[in-house]
């Protein structure tokens, strides 16, 4: 295969395993039982947080190198921009949007103090996640073409195929906690799916801007880490864990945790 079909294989690759992940909500047609809810929130933050660790904040800290003993700053930085994005963003979407009371897409976007909702902070996190995602596959690509080298394509199509894998279980994550905070399979697909658009978009700019977007990843990689790490502290967790499902919600979370950093680990 030539290094275009190749390179249009593997971005398509990242967004299918997103969308294949988010199916998972049509298995589940009832509203799903507090002990269920647990486990979903709990595997959710595993994922996120081993995606954090993994995906985002180590290869941020090794491509900083350059940087010597400081080469945790941007790591560092980004975190925390990471976090205070997501804060603001709390505080002004709402006065950008108008809030009628009888508007259920309204309901369903902020929550009962003006705030963002849970599924939208979800939502926005995981997004965030995945443009450093997409732009790493594009400039593996962007890079093959400036090589001409058919086996620089192959391997920035082995990057793509690890990081689908790992879109896979993610997009479980996301559209199984918003299916229960939305009450609908359909939207809660939708927003799943929607939150892995983004990677080829950004695989695609990453291309053209190969030589540009490199200094800037291990800040771009940090700040989605921060604003994962984030929603997994403020909405995820507390949720996880609460009075009616025992030990259910910290027994998924490990489970998120080691299947999320096997195929990390295992895929490079």
């Amino acid at each position: 295969m030539n290094g275009l079909t190749l390179t249009i294989l593997g971005i398509s690759f990242i967004f299918l395993m997103t969308t294949l992940g988010s199916t998972v909500v049509f298995l589940f047609r009832r509203r799903v039982s507090e002990k269920l809810k647990s486990l979903f929130l709990g595997f959710a933050s595993g994922v996120m947080i081993a995606a954090s660790v993994w995906s985002l904040l180590l290869p941020s800290i090794e491509q900083s190198s350059q940087m010597g003993k400081l080469n945790f700053l941007p790591a560092a930085i980004g975190i925390i921009l990471g976090c205070l994005f997501l804060i603001i963003m709390d505080k002004i979407i709402p006065y950008f949007l108008k809030k009628e009371k009888n508007d259920i897409q309204n309901k369903e976007f902020f929550q009962k103090k003006h705030g963002l909702s849970k599924s939208t902070k979800l939502f926005l996190a995981v997004t965030l996640h995945n443009i450093p995602e997409g732009l790493a596959v594009g400039l593996a690509f962007g890079n093959a073409f400036i090589l001409g080298d058919t086996s620089a394509f192959y391997s920035a199509l082995w990057l793509a195929i690890g990081i689908g894998l790992q879109n896979l279980p993610e997009g479980v994550a996301i559209s199984l906690p918003m299916k229960e905070q939305l009450g609908s399979s359909k939207k809660a697909f939708f927003f799943g799916t929607f939150s892995g658009l983004v990677e080829p978009v950004m695989a695609v700019v990453g291309i053209y801007l190969a030589k540009v977007l490199s200094n800037l990843m291990p800040w771009l990689l940090s700040f989605s880490a921060g604003a994962m790490l984030f929603v997994v502290a403020e909405e995820l967790l507390p949720d996880a864990k609460n009075s009616h499902s025992g030990n259910i919600g910290p027994c998924g979370f490990i489970v998120g945790f080691v299947l999320m950093m096997v195929l990390d680990i295992a895929l490079g």
